[in-house]
Formats: structure tokens, sequence, C-alpha cells
């Protein structure tokens, strides 16, 4: 199976969340990539769209190569495999400060206002797919923290690494292809092209509601964690 795009992507996954639809669900995407999918979801399902921010931590010299992934209220996490690749854990957390940065630079770019309160709702957490899962993780916690009721991953492609984390984060993890080998999300697309800053904005405007990052009152004031996967 492969898809058209991430639009085709989205309709297939809509029709795997289905049984959502009733909740009128909060679809939060993960930016850029997870935003085109986020929207058609959130328009399938009759839900609300919003962001989450989390990024990977590349390599140095290989960013497609993720180290550990940061979300927008100051968790950094650190994956396993970072030793593995021969890269000390302090180090990478280093990185993930820096990527801190440029995060909440994107985030402060695309916020309109306060957000929709994930507290109490069925939330689904989308992206277009996880080769790791380390960045799915990051906005999982994220979100986690703002107490849904029901916390769903979502994507498309999903290694098996990825698949089997994924379940420790989330209530219910919907992932319509997970091959048993995977180099990259791309891969599994005709069309996948980079999504702009404006494709996002244009997206949240077209649905009409606001865009945002979550913050926890610690990452208000500067704090920042950590964690190991």
């Amino acid at each position: 199976m492969r898809f058209r795009d991430r639009v085709d992507a989205a309709k297939h996954l809509a029709a795997s969340l289905e049984h959502l639809r009733s909740t009128r669900p909060l679809v939060l995407a993960i930016p850029r990539g997870g935003v085109p999918l986020g929207a058609e979801i959130a328009r399938q399902l009759r839900g609300d769209l919003d962001l989450v921010f989390a990024h990977k931590i590349g390599a140095p010299g290989n960013p497609e190569l993720a180290l550990g992934a940061v979300s927008s209220d100051g968790e950094i996490i650190v994956d396993d495999r970072a030793q593995e690749f021969g890269f000390h854990p302090e180090d990478v957390r280093a990185a993930g400060e820096a990527e801190l940065i440029r995060l909440r630079a994107r985030a402060a770019r695309m916020r309109r206002g306060p957000g929709i309160d994930p507290r109490s709702r069925v939330v689904i957490v989308v992206d277009d797919g996880a080769a790791t899962g380390s960045t799915l993780v990051a906005a999982l916690r994220c979100i986690a923290r703002r107490k849904p009721a029901r916390l769903v991953a979502a994507v498309p492609i999903a290694s098996i690494e990825a698949h089997r984390l994924l379940f420790a984060y989330a209530d219910e993890v919907v992932a319509l292809l997970v091959p048993r080998t995977m180099q990259a999300v791309g891969e599994f697309y005709d069309d996948f092209p980079q999504v702009l800053d404006e494709t996002v904005a244009a997206l949240l405007s077209r649905s009409e509601l606001k865009s945002t990052t979550f913050e926890s009152p610690r990452a208000s004031r500067g704090a920042e964690g950590s964690a190991q996967l």
C-alpha cells in the first residue's frame, strides 16, 4: 500500500478513526508534515483542529537520523539508541536545547491565542509517519500532562519499533502500515513535498480555528525537563 500524498493518507486514516466521530475529537497535528493530515481528519470526523509542537533531534551531519525529540513544553527525550549510534546522551540533550529554541520560535510564529484545551477531550495526535516514534512520543507526553479523556496516536506509517513504542504513551494507536523494513516515511508516498509554514497557516485559517502550542505553567517559566525512553 502506498499513498498519493498526505491528504490521501489522511482520508484512509480518517476511515480508521470513524468510531471517534461521535466524540467530536480534538485533532492535534504535529507541524509541519502532520498538519495536512490533521486538517483532513478533523474535517472528516467533524472535530476541532489545533497544533502540538514537537520535533526530532537529528544527528549531526545526518538530520534524518533521530536521536530523540523535544516538545514545546520543554521536555527533551533521548532515544536509547543514541548511544548505539555513538552519541552521548548529554550531547543529545545539548542538541535538544538548541532545537527547543527553534521549536518555540516556530510556535510563536504560528500561535494565535491560548489554543484549544485538551483537558477531558478525546484527543487524536497526528503526524505523517513515525520512523523512530520519538517525535510522536514527545507530543503524546506533552498532551498527556493536560489530562485528556482519551489519547489516540494516529499515523499512516510506523516502523515496527515505533508502533510498539507508541502503545506505552497512548490509549489507542492507529497505524495503517507497519512495514517490516522502513528507511524513511517519504518512501511510502508518491508525492511528499516539504510543508511550508504558509501552508500550515492557510490550513488553520481555512478551518477557522486558532492555532497554538500547549505550554504548561512550568514551561512558561522557562523551566525545562528531560526524560529518557
